[in-house]
């Protein structure tokens, strides 16, 4: 299958019609912020809506670019308001999907990119969003587990929450539309960039 020639003039070829939704996740530690940095720049004419969370930004994460870091009132009233597409209590924080984002981005003919958790993205799925799921999976859990240690973002507690976690998070793979094996980053990335050029000749 060949892959979509990436736009590397910087134009931007949008969609002439309301943009799609497309939802990339996958367990903690497989390297979606990496694999989406290397994405972007291939299909500009993707959009990522930054997400709510409660929890702090780590270090290099920048608010309102990386996720808008809240606290856990504001985030409930905002739930409250039903001004978000899905939530998910992960690793005992709040994540969320802003509407309002999400329709803005879209509304303007680009595809919108989340990247929610896998209980968030089943919450898309199963309130019957119409949306693109790639599942992006570790080469094996064991490295997964390798690269959760070697992140060093977390305390020990939370990273045997992470580990356990990811157990279940990898079993979800089966109903997503695709997986991606980040075995290497801008490999990984290239593949999904294929899968939306196939689907979408309007990102390429």
């Amino acid at each position: 299958m060949a892959l979509a020639s990436p736009n590397l003039d910087g134009a931007v070829s949008k969609n002439p019609e309301r943009g799609r939704l497309i939802v990339l996740s996958g367990p903690s530690g497989v390297g979606k912020d990496t694999v989406i940095a290397e994405l972007m720049p291939l299909l500009p004419a993707l959009r990522r809506p930054a997400a709510y969370t409660t929890r702090s930004p780590r270090p290099g994460e920048v608010d309102g670019r990386d996720y808008s870091f809240v606290d856990l009132a504001t985030f409930n009233e905002m739930e409250s308001a039903e001004q978000f597409l899905e939530t998910a209590l992960v690793h005992g924080n709040r994540y969320g999907t802003s509407r309002e984002r999400v329709e803005a981005v879209r509304n303007e003919g680009y595809d919108a990119l989340l990247k929610p958790d896998v209980q968030g993205a089943a919450q898309l799925r199963d309130a019957g969003v119409d949306a693109l799921f790639v599942f992006l999976a570790p080469p094996s859990p064991e490295i997964l587990r390798e690269r959760l240690q070697r992140r060093g973002t977390e305390s020990p507690e939370e990273l045997a929450v992470r580990t356990q976690d990811a157990t279940h998070e990898l079993a979800a793979a089966s109903w997503y539309q695709h997986v991606v094996v980040n075995d290497e980053v801008r490999r990984a990335a290239r593949e999904v960039a294929e899968i939306l050029s196939e689907r979408n000749p309007n990102l390429s």
